[in-house]
């Protein structure tokens, strides 16, 4: 016996195709989110403004798309950069304790966690405590954020930071 369809069946396959779309378009929505979170590097940082800072880290957040280093700073020196290609001198660095107005928690974006692998960092790298110097740029915004360039450690190490900058160490 041959079934004959309902004008029923033909509704629900309309509302089935109706919401694979929805449901694809959802999807691709979500998966460009990620993407347009990112920045570039111009965008936050001013990179005619160097500094380095030093001061125990207090927290490392391992993360994607930039991984972080939170520092305690208890010196922190800033200078002019000079422009590339130029033939002059750099500038004198000016040390100081950080300001009351800007506190000493200061947060440092690096590279991203597999990006600082391929440098040689692990999770471990560095740990709450430990006395570091970070050599980068300060934020656009004059916030305490910046862009790590690089990290040296007390005992001299150096590890590059995956700075998206055009340096490269």
């Amino acid at each position: 016996m041959k079934r004959q369809s309902t004008p029923d069946t033909g509704r629900r396959g309309a509302r089935l195709k109706s919401g694979a779309i929805a449901g694809g378009a959802v999807a691709a929505l979500a998966a460009s989110l990620p993407l347009a979170a990112h920045h570039s590097f111009s965008a936050e940082f001013d990179s005619t403004k160097e500094l380095t800072a030093t001061g125990a880290v207090t927290e490392v957040e391992w993360q994607n798309p930039h991984a972080w280093i939170h520092l305690s700073v208890t010196e922190l020196c800033e200078r002019t950069a000079v422009p590339r290609g130029s033939d002059e001198e750099p500038a004198e660095w000016a040390c100081r304790e950080p300001g009351a107005d800007e506190g000493a928690a200061w947060a440092f974006e690096l590279g991203s966690p597999n990006g600082l692998m391929r440098q040689g960092w692990t999770r471990n790298s560095l740990q709450p405590g430990e006395v570091v110097t970070i050599s980068g740029t300060r934020a656009r915004d004059g916030s305490t954020n910046s862009n790590a360039r690089n990290v040296t450690k007390a005992d001299g190490t150096r590890l590059f930071a995956g700075s998206s900058e055009n340096d490269t160490p």
